[in-house]
């Protein structure tokens, strides 16, 4: 523990004088009374009244020494720590075009997928991950990181309106959200790349196929597994009409094919979650991964901690005039 304001600690030299003051003039200012003789209270037994009036000085001396340590500011350190860990390099890719909103999965597909993703996250503490989205353009959400507190609140606000406030183009670019995701694992050291890709429809945009995408993360060893969101036939889709939300069918045109051939292509697997139960089924089916041995760099960030030591302070100043008033009442 450092103290950001030292020179208030000097404070602490003033019980000394006070101490002495005390014990050499404190009894002189107490009122006394003439008796002829005092053989008949040699003897006499204190009360616990008597014997607990030191605890006065006590509240009060430890009162003044916790405002002087709060005055100073003591703060926890800044410090640096290495270590190795098991883990694996991930990058999520995540479909975020509006027909993620449709009601197949409860309550719809993105907040499910989001839900489920997280938890993924939060069962993986050692492994650095990242988070890519793509409609019908593509770009980094989160790059890899050990941080997942700032991944996870990345991961919340992700929103399919992006596409719809005209933010990015609407549409399903595979190959583009696949691309981008290999991009951020490319200059990776691990032993084990992984891509997790999930998307409720067909690739319809961007200036790469998701077969050429496949091709190069191939090429540089990551494992690719897709997951085609939503249910068979028809799904309860959200459309905005003027004033209010109608609710229609929209086909469900997951191109299953494409995405068992880019997960084969790559050496890892294909799935489909028809609900969320089947979704998060199989983010535990893929958290089965191999692990390999990262070294991670922690940094812990300084913050004031004299808080406690105010309230402290004027919880045992309370206490002491409490007492002075009540129980060490003084009578004229």
């Amino acid at each position: 523990m450092e103290f950001a304001n030292k020179e208030y600690l000097f404070l602490l030299v003033l019980l000394i004088p006070y101490l002495l003051w005390y014990l050499m003039y404190r009894k002189k200012s107490e009122p006394t009374m003439r008796l002829g003789d005092t053989f008949a209270y040699r003897y006499a037994p204190k009360s616990w009244k008597v014997r607990l009036i030191p605890l006065q000085l006590l509240l009060r001396m430890a009162a003044f020494v916790l405002l002087v340590l709060a005055l100073a500011r003591p703060q926890t350190q800044n410090s640096w720590k290495d270590k190795s860990v098991e883990g694996i390099d991930i990058m999520l890719a995540m479909d975020v075009s509006t027909s993620m909103l449709a009601e197949d999965l409860k309550p719809n597909r993105i907040e499910a997928a989001k839900q489920v993703a997280a938890e993924f996250i939060a069962g993986r503490p050692d492994d650095n991950i990242g988070l890519t989205i793509f409609a019908g353009e593509a770009f980094t959400q989160c790059p890899m990181t050990v941080d997942h507190a700032s991944l996870l609140s990345l991961l919340q606000n992700v929103r399919t309106d992006i596409a719809a406030r005209g933010l990015i183009q609407d549409g399903t670019a595979i190959g583009m959200g696949l691309a981008n995701a290999v991009s951020r694992l490319k200059s990776s050291k691990a032993k084990s790349k992984v891509v997790i890709l999930l998307t409720d429809g067909s690739n319809n945009m961007g200036d790469l196929s998701p077969m050429t995408a496949a091709e190069i993360a191939r090429s540089l060893g990551i494992r690719v597994y897709t997951i085609g969101v939503g249910t068979n036939g028809t799904a309860r889709y959200p459309m905005p009409v003027a004033g209010g939300v109608q609710y229609v069918n929209i086909p469900v045109e997951i191109d299953s094919k494409m995405l068992s051939q880019i997960a084969a292509t790559t050496e890892g697997d294909f799935f489909r979650a028809t609900n969320t139960r089947e979704l998060r089924r199989i983010y535990k089916e893929i958290d089965q991964l191999e692990k390999t041995k990262l070294n991670v760099k922690k940094f812990s960030k300084r913050y004031d901690v004299y808080q406690p030591l105010a309230i402290a302070a004027v919880i045992v100043l309370l206490l002491e005039i409490l007492l002075r008033i009540t129980v060490f009442r003084r009578l004229p």
